[in-house]
């Protein structure tokens, strides 16, 4: 691992996903944090670099178990990532045979555990203020003033949830950047499309800020679920089958609750050519 700050040396990482959610993990407890935005940017480029949907850099922590920092594809900064936090869960958790794990991010001290093979991790309380999510104005978030009728919810990260009859029949490519650059957030946000099968089943498509379509989105589905039972549409714990695969929602009187898979595809290296140009 760099340790001096001038990449002349190797970075160890690892490829993870969760329900087809892929991350790439770089663990740096012990020294200095060594993710910059333009090798999160370059690491996320799938023909040049790794590809990922999200990287997640472990640190060390004074107020947890560990510290973690999130970033986007395009080199920006994430502030919550679900399905990565489920996944660093698994590996610290399998690395110190521990249960349950405290991890400190943007959005504040989570709690993850085992949970048979999956693992279940707290993502908080939802955000619903439209101050919080963030908006650009006051406006009631249960139904914002946009064509399709949305709900705006906070993770941690802005999200924007339609409900829609047929979540495959929705152009994701098209609506999707449109609905994450406007004016109406002013740090961008996420877009879910998401079809209620019953009050305990949905299928959601997914629109994530910074990276674009993707097969999974753990604070997305968060937010889906809490947006749909806001709308008396679902219980408040849902089944989701996403691009990915499926996860499950709990939200509870202590935060919304996700549980689902996690899968450790390989480790490797970043070469000083690589890092090099930096």
């Amino acid at each position: 691992m760099a340790s001096d700050g001038t990449h002349t040396q190797t970075i160890d990482f690892m490829k993870w996903h969760g329900a087809g959610n892929d991350f790439v993990m770089i663990d740096s407890r012990g020294h200095d944090a060594v993710v910059t935005r333009d090798l999160a940017a370059r690491l996320g480029d799938r023909n040049r670099g790794v590809g990922f949907d999200q990287l997640a850099e472990i640190r060390s922590s004074d107020a947890a178990d560990i510290d973690l920092d999130f970033w986007n594809a395009d080199g920006s900064r994430a502030g919550a990532c679900g399905n990565a936090t489920r996944c660093v869960a698994r590996f610290i958790l399998d690395a110190t045979g521990k249960s349950t794990l405290t991890i400190r991010t943007a959005r504040g001290i989570l709690e993850a555990r085992t949970d048979g093979d999956q693992v279940s991790v707290n993502m908080g309380v939802p955000q619903l203020d439209w101050k919080a999510v963030p908006l650009s104005h006051k406006t009631d978030t249960a139904h914002l003033p946009l064509d399709g009728d949305p709900v705006a919810v906070g993770m941690g990260n802005p999200h924007c949830v339609f409900f829609v009859d047929d979540v495959d029949a929705v152009d994701v490519a098209d609506i999707g950047p449109r609905i994450e650059h406007n004016p109406l957030f002013p740090e961008a946000t996420n877009v879910e499309f998401a079809e209620i099968r019953a009050r305990d089943e949905i299928r959601m498509r997914v629109w994530e800020r910074g990276t674009g379509i993707t097969l999974a989105c753990g604070s997305g589905a968060c937010a889906t679920a809490v947006a749909a039972h806001q709308r008396g549409l679902t219980d408040k714990r849902v089944r989701m089958e996403l691009d990915g695969g499926w996860l499950t929602l709990d939200w509870r009187d202590d935060g919304v609750w996700m549980t689902g898979p996690t899968a450790f595809v390989y480790r490797g290296q970043l070469t000083p050519a690589f890092l090099k140009g930096l």
